[in-house]
């Protein structure tokens, strides 16, 4: 499903793990269709509420706790800038589709990173 939010579609995810040779960029690019789904998913559900929000997040953040295997595999991991960059995109998603008031912490709640 393409994404119809146009900041959402234009938005660099991740754009700092690209940039930083520490960070693979095909796993760096498994964790921004994370977050592109993530916005796929917002978009077909409409969640009503900041609680709704948190329901799609988490899956999300479970898929990134995955994802650490495989930036260990390829000799790198989720540490504190990445943890950072990725916060900040869950955060991005958020405001993009109606929600400045999102914790980020709340976001990425279910993260073991």
């Amino acid at each position: 499903m393409p994404i119809t939010n146009r900041r959402a579609a234009e938005y660099e995810f991740l754009s700092g793990l690209y940039a930083d040779p520490y960070f693979p960029d095909h796993v760096v690019d498994r964790g921004r269709a994370i977050l592109l789904r993530l916005c796929a998913r917002i978009e077909a559900e409409r969640p009503a509420d900041l609680a709704a929000l948190y329901a799609l997040t988490e899956p999300a953040t479970e898929e990134f706790n995955a994802l650490e295997a495989e930036f260990e595999a390829a000799g790198s991991e989720i540490e504190t800038v990445a943890r950072e960059e990725i916060g900040e995109g869950f955060w991005f998603v958020a405001t993009a589709y109606g929600f400045p008031d999102a914790d980020v912490e709340k976001l990425i709640a279910a993260r073991d990173w």
